[in-house]
């Protein structure tokens, strides 16, 4: 990875090229390498775009093809089918992708989104709102269009096409009119390569949080069931019901999204903004005080869980407010007990634990509510203060390992988008020895 160290602190250092070098040119595209064209997609490609097929799907069948549809695409352009699907049809085999095989969204919100087709995925057959395209490899490197296809210039060029009177859409046409900046097949490999080299350190990542969130998965199971115990601690637990030892109360309704305004006085909590990953929340302060002594406000230690929502699963999420005298909404149930009892936090992890049980004691059919009276009737097992500290530290060392993970995964992310918007329009170019070594390699 030193290598792509290097290459980002190049990239940082590079300007939008406000003067022309003598090693760029002006084109249709913007400034591009002199020794680089631009072409239209349709141009480099085997054959025209042609539709999948229009067929419905049907549950997975080893004995038919798995079918590829708009949905099973990920944002990244993978294919991450769920559930995977099956497709039916006498003339299925003529919509079989072929490696070096691309497809297009062309209808809806996904127009724009491609994949890659990666053999390692099977067998597969393209849906009718897809478009297939086929490079010519002796022009195009179908892993570099690929990459380009992710890039910032590519999306602003989709949102200007799909413009449309009803439903935004490209048709296989209006794709062949995409203009792609080339560089030599020597060149697009390197390209493709580096970057490629950034998604393998990804998907070490994303693997790495999966099995990090597992292990914690697991030793929530064991410690917040007294399973598993911790150096130092014994004795038996009690099953508690949660209306022993906590009072339930609900925010405040009398003020909207439109009272809030971040040069306001307060801070508070709305419902829509409470929970991100980790239990973390987004605060906004109150426009005016002429309100403010109706208003319900906080105590750390304080659980705070969705008093209604659209779905029953939407309720059983809570998470314990550290700091004291924030205005809570309306749409907030507060669960408050003795600091000297419970701890907010190991109560919000035994709610993670136990989510099915939460959804049994929400009521509602179209709109879903959780009143306090019912979330009295949770049951589950408490230590000790001590120890429930213990845990505590425990899984919240385990919440920020993972944390930041996802901060390097981000940052590696971010990294990959400002790779991508330099190298593939030349802005920076790779070391010569980077592509003919990659040439030597092809060869070999």
């Amino acid at each position: 990875m030193n290598a792509v160290a290097t290459l980002l602190k190049r990239i940082s250092e590079t300007d939008d090229l406000a003067v022309i070098p003598s090693s760029h040119k002006w084109t249709e595209m913007g400034v591009l390498p002199k020794d680089w064209s631009v072409q239209s997609l349709r141009s480099c490609l085997l054959s025209i775009p042609s539709y999948g097929i229009n067929e419905a799907a049907v549950p997975f069948d080893d004995n038919l093809p798995t079918y590829l549809r708009i949905t099973d695409i990920s944002e990244d352009g993978q294919f991450r089918p769920s559930p995977r699907v099956s497709v039916k049809h006498p003339n299925g085999q003529a919509f079989f992708l072929n490696e070096g095989d691309l497809v297009l969204a062309r209808t809806g919100a996904s127009v724009g989104k491609s994949y890659l087709y990666n053999p390692k995925d099977g067998p597969l057959v393209f849906a009718g709102f897809l478009i297939r395209i086929s490079p010519n490899p002796e022009i195009l490197q179908p892993t570099f269009l690929a990459y380009y296809l992710q890039s910032k210039y590519y999306w602003n060029w989709v949102a200007t096409m799909s413009i449309r009177s009803g439903q935004p859409g490209i048709n296989g046409k209006e794709y062949g009119e995409l203009q792609l900046p080339l560089p030599s097949l020597i060149e697009q490999r390197a390209i493709a390569e580096v970057l490629s080299d950034v998604d393998g350190l990804l998907n070490a990542l994303e693997a790495l949080i999966a099995k990090k969130r597992a292990i914690k998965q697991a030793v929530m199971q064991q410690l917040l069931t007294g399973k598993t115990r911790l150096p130092g601690f014994s004795g038996k637990w009690e099953t508690k019901r949660l209306g022993e030892i906590a009072l339930f109360f609900k925010g405040s309704s009398l003020f909207t999204k439109a009272d809030m305004s971040l040069d306001g006085k307060r801070r508070c909590i709305h419902y829509g903004e409470l929970f991100t990953i980790y239990g973390e929340y987004i605060s906004e302060v109150l426009h005016g005080t002429d309100r403010e002594e109706t208003f319900f406000l906080s105590v750390s230690n304080d659980v705070l869980m969705p008093a209604s929502d659209v779905t029953p699963n939407g309720l059983a999420t809570a998470s314990c407010i550290s700091e004291s005298d924030i205005i809570l909404g309306g749409d907030i149930l507060v669960i408050r007990a003795p600091t000297e009892i419970l701890n907010g936090v190991f109560l919000a992890y035994a709610i993670k634990i136990n989510r099915n049980q939460v959804m049994q004691l929400v009521t509602g059919t179209t709109v879903y509510h959780l009143y306090g009276r019912d979330m009295a009737n949770f049951k589950f097992d408490l230590p000790s203060i001590q120890e429930q500290n213990a845990i505590v530290r425990v899984l919240s060392d385990m919440d920020a390992e993972i944390a930041a993970l996802e901060q390097r995964r981000d940052k590696t992310l971010a990294i990959k988008q400002g790779m991508m918007q330099q190298l593939l329009t030349g802005k920076v170019r790779l070391s010569e020895s980077r592509i003919i070594a990659d040439d030597t390699d092809d060869a070999d």
